[in-house]
């Protein structure tokens, strides 16, 4: 793989060019018939921050437009003539608490169902264009039947809760289809008049309910063969709104009301309105989210740019594509946004927009990094509110882990009383249930994100009611766990680096979670002023824990043996947790660990069994370590490549979802970082972003931060102040300290001098 990359990155221009032109040839046979007369001006992207193609998907997962808000989602295909609409509730599940910990049993995310329409004569569409604008949070088809021009028009409202398709065109009476609804579990379907309504239950008693109503201008509309047949209308409005009776409450054994009265109320509320009513409040509901967040990493050709996304995608091989990697950024911030929003669900495996009753994984919650790096982006990159779900669930499931733990032999103290606190399995639903082993170290990687929380906000009011006292309940669950050494040193005892093993104590991915766990319920203390005599006696068992040590050849130990393989090509990079998210590894207070951790990230390399994630990963461990190229290396491999897929989603494979959250960070940490007690600028700018800005990013300590640089250093910034409290600033050797209240904002030049 990586030699055939490198040959794609030295193609002369003019190779480019050919390609270019045969890709643009083949979009000419790919789209549907009549199509190929298109020119290029036809088939300009439709907007800067959009992903767009000259054909319908044939798959949801690998070709679908994904729309969401929060807690539905759905995933358009775009066809002509037999329009496929794939929708999604995030509460739909199988499975219940599972004591044991079957992962055969545990269940899982299912699918919903699908909308249908059907439009007879559609099939010698021309001039056609499917795409998505992040900026807009809304998905187009459009194409030309004859001389008439049609355009739809979807997006998934979060403050009227339904899924909207609208569908207009350029002459009186052009829409004569049907629509129908199929369930992906067999429920009732029933029909009437302008509606269609699908009810029925899992197998674990858990109830839904969707209904569909179609608004009509002009024609007419009758029910015809359990569908809804309407015939000579001008435009159409389809309304979805969906939902279960799950509820995020152990003490009401996760059940609350059927949900026919509220999928009701949400349907008959938004057919109360205009079209134009609920696409406004829709786009002020979504923009006031995305737009926090603005990034420019320079121009990109006109040539590339008017390529349609999936052609482009493969040719970004040498980082001359600045516009789509920007898109890859604010695409992962567009998927959280659309599948985590407060009161829904977090995002899970494989994503909302799940299509499989029996998806790999069961489409659930993996606790050994994925369900963490769909989180990372969520506070660099103003998206607290979507931080929320996580730690939501977590609440919600901590008193059956709690008795799952307390009845694991494994976590017994000498005495055989259980230990204090939870543990997780490496799964687990949302119902307290788990599966697949113990992932020993994941309740206290849980925690880091209930800290990051606080970090970046400075709530304090948030710590004390729900951070600190879930921190501090986990570093008991700790202190009676931790296995002492004869010297006295602390290890996690058979511990395990994921999905690479070998079972042991004192494993580095282990002894680092730990002791970032520790690190952080001492800063919480002290933000508090709490508990001074634990926190005290926290700080020791930290400073006691086993540190990775650095091997016989200047790599950081994987475990506490020297056993690494220099040739290890491993997808995991476990033992560098305390790079990236961890901070106990950092260029300013470590650097001898941090080069060995430098030499152990070179040696896994890019090929082998990399995946997605890893891509991913490795772009936040590189920009970590101040290597802007190599950061930049793994982003393009993870995009140009079959890591992803022709709509940009991550490719495990299966699909998932984890990479597109885990590169929008790992660029985020190449722009801004604010791990090492200071707001280092640009610290991993790679050579291909010469010039560009960014806007509304956030640091540690309620720091909001805009820059711009040329000749790739900075030329500016902009701090903004929500906390009120004192910070270092670094661009590059250039230090200053800037000292704010909650509300200020200060202006810094080149040579990080204030402007005022």
């Amino acid at each position: 793989m990586s030699e055939h990359i490198g040959s794609r990155a030295n193609m002369s221009e003019q190779e480019i060019s050919r390609r270019q032109a045969v890709a643009l040839m083949a979009a000419a046979v790919a789209v549907p018939a009549g199509a190929a007369s298109l020119q290029a001006a036809e088939m300009a992207p439709p907007a800067p921050l959009a992903l767009w193609y000259t054909q319908p998907a044939k798959n949801a997962m690998g070709e679908g437009l994904p729309i969401g808000n929060g807690r539905m989602g759905g995933m358009v295909f775009g066809g002509t003539a037999q329009e496929r609409f794939q929708f999604n509730e995030d509460s739909l599940w199988t499975g219940d608490e599972n004591p044991t910990g079957d992962y055969g049993t545990m269940g899982g995310y299912q699918a919903f169902g699908d909308l249908h329409l059907s439009l007879p004569g559609h099939e010698a569409a021309t001039l056609y264009r499917r795409s998505l604008d992040l900026q807009e949070g809304l998905a187009e088809v459009s194409y030309q039947v004859g001389k008439v021009k049609y355009r739809r028009e979807y997006f998934a409202s979060a403050p009227d809760q339904v899924v909207v398709v609208r569908l207009t065109a350029d002459k009186p009476g052009s829409y004569t289809g049907t629509l129908n609804l199929t369930d992906m579990h067999s429920g009732k379907i029933t029909t009437d008049e302008s509606w269609i309504t699908s009810y029925g239950a899992l197998a674990n008693g858990l109830q839904y309910e969707a209904q569909v109503r179609l608004l009509h201008e002009g024609g007419s509309v009758q029910v015809a063969d359990g569908k809804i047949a309407f015939s000579k209308c001008n435009n159409l409005t389809v309304l979805l709104a969906c939902g279960t009776n799950y509820v995020m409450d152990y003490g009401k054994g996760w059940r609350g009301a059927d949900p026919r009265a509220e999928v009701a109320r949400q349907i008959q509320a938004a057919a109360a309105k205009d079209y134009a009513a609920l696409k406004s409040a829709h786009r002020k509901d979504y923009r006031a989210l995305f737009g926090r967040v603005t990034l420019n990493l320079g121009t990109t050709s006109a040539a590339r740019r008017a390529l349609p996304t999936d052609q482009r995608k493969a040719l970004d091989t040498a980082g001359d594509d600045p516009e789509l990697e920007a898109l890859l950024f604010q695409y992962g911030r567009y998927l959280l946004l659309s599948c985590s929003r407060p009161g829904s669900l977090p995002a899970n495996l494989q994503g909302l927009w799940n299509d499989s009753n029996d998806q790999a994984w069961h489409c659930d919650y993996h606790a050994n990094i994925n369900i963490q790096m769909n989180y990372w982006p969520a506070e660099p990159t103003h998206l607290a509110e979507c931080h929320l779900p996580f730690i939501d669930l977590v609440e919600s499931q901590l008193e059956p882990w709690r008795r799952a733990t307390q009845a694991a032999p494994e976590y017994r103290l000498a005495s055989g009383a259980p230990v204090r606190g939870w543990a997780i399995r490496t799964s687990h639903n949302i119902y307290g249930g788990m599966g697949w082993n113990w992932d020993k170290t994941a309740n206290a990687w849980y925690c880091r994100h209930l800290w990051e929380h606080y970090a970046y906000s400075g709530d304090k009011t948030y710590l004390q009611k729900r951070a600190y006292p879930l921190l501090r309940e986990t570093c008991g669950f700790w202190e009676d766990h931790l296995k002492a050494l004869p010297d006295g040193r602390l290890v996690v005892p058979n511990g395990w680096s994921p999905e690479h093993g070998p079972t042991e104590d004192g494993v580095s991915y282990n002894q680092e979670i730990v002791w970032d766990l520790f690190n952080n319920y001492v800063q919480a203390a002290d933000a508090l002023g709490v508990d001074k005599e634990y926190r005290n006696k926290v700080a020791g068992m930290r400073d006691a824990l086993v540190v990775p040590k650095i091997g016989k050849w200047g790599q950081l130990q994987e475990w506490m043996e020297d056993r690494d393989d220099p040739n290890d090509h491993h997808r995991h990079t476990s033992h560098l947790y305390a790079v990236f998210p961890g901070q106990q590894i950092n260029l300013v207070k470590t650097p001898e660990l941090a080069a060995a951790a430098k030499k152990s990230l070179l040696a896994r390399g890019d090929t082998g069994d990399v995946r997605e994630w890893s891509f991913a990963w490795r772009t936040a461990l590189f920009a970590r370590l101040h290597d802007g190229d190599n950061a930049h290396k793994q982003l393009i491999h993870l995009l140009s490549t079959d890591a992803t897929l022709p709509n940009l989603i991550g490719n495990h494979p299966p699909q998932q979802w984890d990479g597109n959250f885990g590169i929008t960070a790992g660029i985020t940490e190449m722009l801004l970082q604010s791990h090492e007690g200071e707001i280092a600028l640009l610290p991993a700018l790679p050579p291909v972003w010469p010039t560009g800005s960014v806007t509304g990013l956030r640091a540690r300590g309620g720091y909001t931060v805009d820059m711009h640089w040329a000749q790739g250093a900075l030329t500016s910034a902009v701090i903004h102040s929500t906390a009120g409290t004192t910070c270092q600033v670094r661009a590059g050797s250039k230090v200053a300290q800037v000292k704010l209240k909650s509300g200020e904002t200060i202006h810094l030049n080149a040579e990080l001098e204030s402007r005022h």
